[in-house]
């Protein structure tokens, strides 16, 4: 036993186990979120079922099953059912019985006894709406202009070829309002602050207001043309309606304006299944969020995740190699070099929001606010770069990471032989010309590992962001056909954030709780994508190095 010990072999059964457990755990918790997250578009069956109020009298329930609980049927009595049973337990369900507009809740509990059989008709209908979520009922007439053109049978064909036009409208409306409308609105705004700059300067003419006054002009007649565009589109959207029945008997007139989708789940064979999740699942990624960023899709925090650690990785990557570069090879090794080592190494140990405090009063404040004097007076009192947004966000988190290059740099600087560096001077190269054509390159698979740790870290954050540029909701994207094109000055969606938000600060949780999921996986599979990448290129890095470094 005791040469056992010595050889070492517990240690590395030890090592091995614990690798193995940190996998599982990582696989785990992998799995959890994708299967959380992944179903959520799956379409599920509408159940139908009766159900006995404390006092006795019947309702019909409409609604989608979506969890099963065991309960004591004390808690059951004490909240008024009359439930006549031995057993001291029973079992509840949480149904989503939609219609929060009439019944003023998504999600109820209702205690399985008080219950009786559900079913399941294929006629029910699972409608989802721009607004009050999903809606549950029978379809009843199909109207165009106030006028039935389609009941019974022949209502659902009808209501999904009116819904295909209402959607194919309303995305026209959509591109008028985000694209030609914006871009005539930011047109404006930047013509406003011309005016407003020569304005200050005092160098305003008779004949620079005649010219900004014409180009209004122009602008403001393309601006009514596409503005009588837009309301005729929304008058052709509300043009239809289709009449339904609700768990309570109520018939609700609801307008194709307001519906986003519509399905029989019941009625639906598996490919028919597997189409409409595909669908949604594309649109979770392209479209925009709605109803308080529980519907929708996220791209736009999506495309600010992605370009706000891209735009981090060209920042913190050349600092942290310069600071690297300077501290290993130019400056005096001594008490001074390694207190800043050690500094570089506490830093990485730093809450992110001090970050984040440090981000908002000196980049935000104290940057922003002299870039704003100095070169955007015409936009006073509204700041420009003044104010949270991606530049700082990226900057911040630049600086958080920073320390993490820094010494994945370092060490791959320390790892590169003397006797390489002697080579190179011996041939007759200067020290600048080792550094950058021997040094540097047989280094970079270290510098790359340091990027990968900062990309992974950064990507994550979301404690600093809040300070400096993330917002629940962002109108427009960083990026734009509008010059110059690139708004640093924007702020932005992210999908830390906005995971924060669906699960935390939703007003419908339970509706918002498998986007957290989903979202949760897709923030997971960036990371991945982008670690994979910089792994890929670290790796044929090191391929090429490979023979400089004699192995």
């Amino acid at each position: 036993m005791r040469k056992w010990f010595k050889d070492g072999d517990p240690w590395i059964w030890t090592t091995a186990g614990a690798v193995a457990l940190s996998l599982v755990m990582v696989y785990a918790v992998v799995w959890l979120t994708a299967a959380k997250g992944l179903v959520h578009w799956w379409p599920k069956p509408v159940a139908e079922v009766m159900f006995t109020q404390p006092d006795g009298s019947q309702t019909r329930l409409i609604g989608e099953v979506r969890e099963k609980e065991e309960v004591s049927l004390i808690r059951l009595r004490e909240s008024g059912y009359n439930i006549d049973s031995t057993d001291k337990f029973t079992y509840r369900y949480l149904i989503k019985q939609g219609n929060r507009d009439i019944t003023g809740t998504d999600f109820k509990w209702y205690p399985a006894p008080m219950l009786g059989e559900f079913t399941y008709p294929k006629d029910l209908i699972s409608v989802e709406r721009r607004e009050w979520g999903n809606f549950y009922g029978h379809l009843k007439v199909v109207k165009e202009a106030g006028v039935v053109v389609a009941d019974g049978p022949a209502a659902w064909a009808e209501l999904k070829k009116r819904l295909e036009r209402s959607n194919d409208l309303f995305s026209q409306a959509v591109r008028i309002e985000k694209v030609d409308i914006g871009r005539l609105n930011y047109q404006l705004e930047k013509l406003r602050l011309k005016e407003r700059k020569l304005e200050l300067r005092g160098t305003l003419t008779e004949a620079d207001k005649t010219r900004f006054e014409a180009e209004r002009e122009v602008l403001n007649g393309k601006f009514g043309a596409l503005q009588e565009k837009l309301d005729q589109l929304r008058q052709d959207i509300e043009r239809d309606s289709f009449v339904a029945v609700t768990m309570d008997g109520q018939e609700v007139e609801i307008p194709f304006a307001k519906v986003a989708d519509a399905l029989m789940p019941n009625d639906m064979n598996i490919f028919q299944k597997i189409g409409y999740y595909i669908h949604k699942f594309i649109e979770f990624i392209v479209d925009d969020p709605r109803e308080a960023n529980t519907e929708g899709g996220i791209f736009p925090a999506i495309f600010g995740t992605v370009m706000m650690v891209l735009m981090m990785s060209v920042m913190v990557t050349p600092l942290g190699i310069i600071a690297a570069v300077y501290m290993r090879e130019y400056a005096k090794q001594g008490p001074l070099i390694r207190v800043i080592r050690i500094s570089v190494n506490n830093l990485a140990g730093v809450p992110s929001i001090v970050y984040g405090v440090f981000g908002l009063g000196f980049f935000v404040y104290f940057l922003g606010g002299n870039i704003d004097q100095l070169f955007f007076p015409e936009s006073h009192p509204a700041p420009v770069f003044g104010s949270p947004g991606i530049l700082w966000a990226s900057l911040t988190l630049a600086l958080l990471t920073l320390p993490v290059v820094i010494v994945a740099t370092e060490e791959g600087l320390t790892r590169v032989p003397r006797s390489i560096r002697e080579g190179s001077l011996a041939l007759g190269a200067t020290k600048a010309e080792t550094l950058w054509r021997t040094v540097l390159p047989i280094a970079s698979p270290a510098m790359m590992t340091g990027l990968i740790l900062a990309v992974a870290r950064a990507a994550g954050e979301v404690a600093p962001l809040m300070l400096v540029g993330v917002v629940k909701l962002a109108p427009s994207l960083p990026l734009d056909g509008n010059f110059p094109f690139l708004h640093l000055e924007r702020k932005f969606m992210h999908l830390g954030f906005h995971i924060y938000d669906v699960g935390f600060q939703s007003p419908n949780v339970e509706a918002a709780r498998p986007l957290v999921y989903a979202t949760a996986l897709l923030l997971v599979i960036i990371i991945v994508v982008l670690n994979l990448f910089a792994i890929r290129l670290r790796n044929r890095l090191r391929e090429r190095m490979r023979g400089l470094e004699g192995v």
